[in-house]
C-alpha cells in the first residue's frame, strides 16, 4: 500500500483533502492519519512521540516468545513514548508492567493508549531508572540511539521529536546509562531487552560486560542487521 492509499483508507473523506496537503508538506502519514497499529493494539501518536517502527514491533515479539511461559513477570519499558512496547507486553503477558518517559507530553500519549487498549500500567515520569524504586524481572528499552551527526530521513529529522531520537557519546549514552545502574533494578537473573542502532552492537556488548557478570545475545532484525540485545545476569 502507497502512502496516499494509506490516507485514502484510513482519513474520512471530510478530512482526505487536508490530509494530502499536510502529506505533500513532508507530514509523516502516521500523524495525519493520528493512529498506528502496532503488534494488534490501535496506538494513538501525534509529534509528542517517536512513530513506532516494525523494527520494534519484533523485538516485543522476541521478548513474548522468550517469557510466555513465566508467571507474574515484573516488567518495566525505559523511554516508552506512545507506551506501544508497554501495552503489547501488558496484553501478552502475565505481568505488571511499570513505563518510563522523560517527556510529560509523551507519557499523556501513553496514558491515552492504555486507557484505549484497556491496560493498566504505571506510568512513571523521569530520566530511565530514576524514578524507580522496585526490582523487576526485565527491563526493556528502545532508547535515543542516534548519533547528532547521523545522516537520517528528513521526514524523520524534521517530524519526529528529536528527545527520543539522538543521545550523546555516538548514540551509545542511554545504553550506558541504563547499564551502569541496572544492577539496582534487576531482580536474580534479570533480563535487559534492547532495540539498538545496527553499527552498535559490539559497543553495547563492552559496556554491558564492564558493568555486569552476563551473557550478552544480538540478534539480527528482518533485514540482516543487528537490531536486538538480550542481556541476561548471570
Amino acid at each position: 500500500m502507497t502512502e496516499l492509499e494509506y490516507l485514502k483508507k484510513y482519513l474520512p473523506d471530510n478530512k482526505l483533502e487536508e490530509g494530502i496537503h499536510k502529506y505533500k508538506l513532508g507530514i509523516p502519514v502516521q500523524y495525519i492519519v493520528g493512529n498506528v497499529d502496532f503488534y494488534g493494539s490501535i496506538i494513538e501518536v501525534n509529534e509528542n512521540v517517536l512513530i513506532p517502527r516494525f523494527e520494534t514491533e519484533e523485538l516485543v515479539d522476541r521478548v513474548i516468545k522468550r517469557l510466555k511461559n513465566n508467571n507474574n513477570l515484573d516488567i518495566v519499558d525505559l523511554g516508552t513514548g506512545s507506551g506501544c512496547i508497554a501495552i503489547s507486553l501488558a496484553k501478552n503477558l502475565d505481568c505488571i508492567v511499570d513505563a518510563v518517559d522523560i517527556s510529560k507530553e509523551a507519557l499523556e500519549v501513553a496514558k491515552k493508549n492504555a486507557i484505549n487498549n484497556n491496560t493498566s500500567i504505571n506510568f512513571y515520569l523521569g530520566d530511565m531508572l530514576e524514578p524507580l524504586s522496585k526490582k523487576y524481572d526485565v527491563i526493556i528499552s528502545n532508547p535515543p540511539y542516534i548519533a547528532y551527526d547521523e545522516e537520517i530521513m528528513n521526514i524523520v529529522k524534521y517530524n519526529e521529536p528529536h528527545i527520543a531520537l539522538y543521545a550523546d557519546n555516538d548514540g551509545l549514552y542511554y545504553y550506558e546509562k541504563i547499564l551502569s545502574k541496572c544492577k539496582n533494578y534487576l531482580k536474580e537473573n534479570g533480563l535487559i531487552a534492547f532495540e539498538i542502532g545496527y553499527k552498535q552492537a559490539e559497543k553495547i556488548k563492552k559496556i554491558a560486560y564492564k558493568y555486569l557478570n552476563c551473557e550478552v545475545e544480538i540478534e539480527q532484525d528482518l533485514q540482516g542487521n543487528d537490531r536486538y540485545m538480550f542481556i541476561k545476569l548471570i
